[in-house]
């Protein structure tokens, strides 16, 4: 199945065909929005996407019954194809990064779509990251040692140096 560009009119008729699947000229001029063209340009719209192979017709009695043969989905893709070729240079990569500078996307939106999970493998052996882990638990939870300044030192060495001379 070769999937052709549609001009305006012809995607737009065809948004109206996807939605019912199929359908005959007056229920797809029914279901056309406002304002509705003539049913003659509907009628060549339908004669054209038969030639381009979006539709396929079958006839009941005097009326024809058109059918869609190419889903939406296919179309969306072959259209978001064509799109990422001529603005994004073939990079889907570059289509999310303007999609996040724009503000059109929120970093946040991609949990749905990604699962990440992470798990963290030591190199070290078993015993050196238990002794290191003891090691760090002693020294946050000793008690404080007592800072000492100039004067006391000088005051605790004199004091030494009297007890040598008494001796």
């Amino acid at each position: 199945m070769k999937i052709s560009e549609l001009t305006a009119g012809e995607e737009q008729l065809m948004n109206v065909l996807w939605k019912l699947e199929y359908g005959y000229m007056r229920e797809i001029i029914e279901f056309y929005p406002d304002p509705k063209p003539h049913p003659n340009t509907i009628s060549t719209f339908l004669k054209i996407l038969v030639e381009k192979e979006f539709l396929q017709t079958t006839r009941e009695g005097r009326i024809f019954k058109y059918t869609v043969a190419i889903p939406f989905e296919d179309y969306k893709k072959y259209k978001l194809g064509i799109f990422l070729e001529y603005y994004f240079d073939n990079s889907p990569k570059n289509l999310v990064k303007t999609l996040l500078a724009e503000n059109l996307i929120h970093p946040a939106d991609f949990k749905e779509f990604f699962e990440v999970k992470t798990t963290i493998h030591s190199n070290l052996k078993k015993e050196k990251r238990d002794s290191d882990l003891s090691d760090f638990i002693e020294e946050i939870t000793a008690p404080k040692k007592k800072k000492v300044g100039k004067e006391k030192k000088k005051k605790n060495k004199l004091s030494k140096q009297k007890k040598k001379k008494k001796l």
